[in-house]
């Protein structure tokens, strides 16, 4: 009886131990992804992007555009930005949110996979509030560098857009930039 007891407490405090750690573990990635600034909080911004399709869950950065007159991109290869001179997510018009594609060193970069994605797909938008706005991708359409951007950034029927814009093709040393732009449009639900 008293082994029975002492293999008991050893097991639960192995289960609570392991129980604790993924917990600790699992709040530690919610922290990194969804605590938003003072400021993304009072403006409502979006924070949080989760493409289920193809496993991603990042933060959303807030960029506008370079000196250069450029939208920005997110610092790293796995946060995504979103361009916050158009609409917020789940607002009228087309919200664009940027994500690197081709990492330098062969890091795995956060949109590596976003021509994946297919009609239907859902994409989902977490605001500093704790809003989340679903969209549904309408469609996969790839750009050249030459081709007019402006459908990624506008729209008229006055209903809430989510582009997702990253870049492909091939990498060209000279210009450092690549050959196309991927983008994916979705429509919210």
């Amino acid at each position: 009886m008293k082994k029975y007891s002492q293999n008991r407490w050893i097991v639960l405090s192995a289960f609570s131990f392991v129980f604790l750690l993924t917990f600790s573990l699992f709040i530690r990635k919610s922290e990194a992804v969804q605590m938003p600034s003072a400021q993304a909080v009072q403006k409502n911004y979006p924070i949080t992007l989760v493409v289920p399709a193809l496993h991603i869950t990042t933060a959303i950065e807030s960029l506008g555009v370079t000196t250069t007159g450029e939208m920005d991109v997110p610092k790293g290869p796995k946060t995504v930005s979103w361009y916050d001179l158009g609409p917020r997510p789940g607002d009228s018009g087309s919200a664009v949110i940027a994500g690197h594609y081709g990492w330098k060193n062969g890091i795995p970069a956060v949109f590596d996979k976003l021509r994946l994605l297919k009609k239907g797909d859902v994409v989902y938008v977490k605001n500093a509030r704790g809003m989340t706005t679903k969209f549904v991708v309408r469609k996969v359409a790839v750009f050249s560098e030459k081709d007019s951007a402006t459908s990624v950034f506008l729209s008229t029927d006055k209903k809430a857009h989510l582009n997702l814009i990253t870049c492909g093709g091939i990498w060209n040393k000279n210009t450092k930039s690549y050959s196309s732009r991927t983008v994916v449009f979705t429509d919210a639900v």
